[in-house]
């Protein structure tokens, strides 16, 4: 396969996410601030690693990012250096980063001026599902650009969809969050319910993972929850900067969130707990101790 790929940004998603491009044939350059992160990437693929954004994307048909939030977005793809000035007209651009659906409307607005397509691609999944290409990717942007840039998507993804126009896969990965936030804190409360009346845990959530009170989070968390391991994948301070977007999306619509204010508030409290990095599933720690307490 002859089409080249720049990849900027190599943290526990990008890592994977660039090896599949990389397995199914693309010819990848990679960049990362910490450099030496990309020279391991590179060494183990049989890829490159760039110096600099700029020797990264200058050849690139397809640049693909995945980093922190807005303020790291807006340095890589603007100014002199960034991806934007330095990447061919004609180069079709893919965000990975779950950020506002405002900075997606500005940087599709700035590409398309230099005849550059930008599509905005955060992804559902987490860790593991960038690892084994499972990912669940919700884009913005046009149709040609999106069909152009589809193949590459699905070398890490189980779900690739359009939504509408830029901003749309952003305000759909907000709809994402709101909802695993209110099945989180359900599913805590049901745990800590079943702790302090007695049952056996593990066969309740058996039990009712068969009808209706059935999720993925219930699947996938339900047994290490009850074991208080919390080093499974998405952490707390990133989801209380998903949520910070979702609920300032929310003001800007008129939507209403009740719940998911009420869960970043306990995410908050969490933080506080000395757990910023657990992963989402740490709101039943916050109900242990405050029973304990």
């Amino acid at each position: 396969m002859s089409q080249s790929v720049a990849f900027i940004g190599l943290g526990v998603m990008g890592y994977p996410m660039a090896g599949h491009l990389a397995a199914a044939g693309y010819k990848v350059k990679v960049f990362n601030r910490t450099a030496d992160k990309a020279v391991a990437w590179a060494d183990s693929h049989d890829g490159e690693a760039a110096a600099s954004i700029a020797d990264a994307v200058s050849n690139a048909e397809f640049v693909l990012t995945c980093v922190g939030a807005d303020p790291d977005l807006r340095e890589i793809y603007h100014g002199p250096e960034g991806i934007i000035a330095n990447a061919p007209s004609g180069a079709t651009l893919i965000d990975h980063t779950t950020a506002s659906a405002s900075v997606a409307e500005e940087l599709a607005h700035r590409a398309l001026e230099v005849g550059q397509a930008f599509i905005d691609a955060p992804v559902s999944g987490g860790q593991q599902g960038a690892e084994n290409g499972k990912l669940t990717i919700m884009c913005g942007g046009v149709q040609a650009a999106f069909d152009k840039a589809r193949p590459l998507m699905e070398c890490f993804a189980r779900a690739v969809s359009l939504m509408g126009p830029s901003g749309s896969g952003q305000r759909t990965k907000m709809a994402n969050q709101i909802a695993i936030a209110g099945l989180l804190q359900g599913l805590s409360e049901a745990v800590h319910f079943a702790e302090q009346s007695g049952l056996d845990v593990a066969e309740v959530l058996d039990v009712i993972s068969k009808g209706a009170a059935q999720s993925w989070q219930m699947e996938n968390r339900g047994t290490t929850m009850i074991a208080g391991e919390y080093n499974h994948g998405f952490a707390v301070n990133w989801m209380r900067k998903d949520l910070d977007i979702c609920l300032d999306e929310a003001r800007k619509s008129g939507a209403s969130l009740p719940v998911a204010a009420l869960v970043d508030q306990f995410y908050g409290d969490v933080q506080a707990m000395g757990g910023g990095r657990w992963d989402t599933s740490s709101l039943l720690e916050r109900l242990r101790r405050s029973r304990s307490n």
